[in-house]
């Protein structure tokens, strides 16, 4: 989509970001962890993508030493399959390099292919498992590294 922008997460996105990630997720982050996020964490970069100035996703990271860890990426369920995510990913990825790290994990669940299959094709492969790792579902989480961002 031609017309998206983005842009650094502020306080002010967070109502619209809540609306994402309940339509993302069976146990969605709280108002309460977005804030500690942006205002108490100096080690959190979180982005929000656009379309026409309406918030549709966003994409959190920490970034520790040289490494950084996706806490969190969604996308309205209405705006997916449209190269949206993959575009907010390119992103977090380039402001995770200039923040000086040299590479980025994440967790993802076996039963998300949509997502398994972006993540690999922008660089990232399989190195383990977490068992009983997502709470709601005690399903198990795929770990993902990008060596190279």
């Amino acid at each position: 989509m031609s017309n998206t922008c983005i842009r650094r997460m502020g306080l002010l996105d967070i109502d619209a970001v809540l609306l994402v990630e309940q339509a993302s997720f069976l146990t969605p982050w709280s108002r309460t962890a977005f804030e500690s996020e942006i205002c108490n964490n100096e080690l959190t970069h979180y982005l929000v993508v656009c379309v026409e100035k309406q918030v549709i996703g966003y994409a959190g990271m920490w970034v520790i030493v040289d490494e950084a860890h996706v806490t969190n990426i969604a996308i309205l369920p209405e705006y997916r399959g449209k190269g949206i995510g993959e575009k907010l990913l390119i992103a977090l990825k380039e402001a995770a390099d200039s923040r000086g790290a040299a590479r980025m994990t994440l967790e993802v669940r076996p039963s998300n292919y949509a997502a398994q299959k972006l993540y690999e094709k922008l660089g990232f492969s399989r190195a383990g498992v977490r068992k009983h790792y997502y709470t709601d579902t005690k399903e198990d989480a795929i770990i993902m590294w990008c060596d190279k961002l």
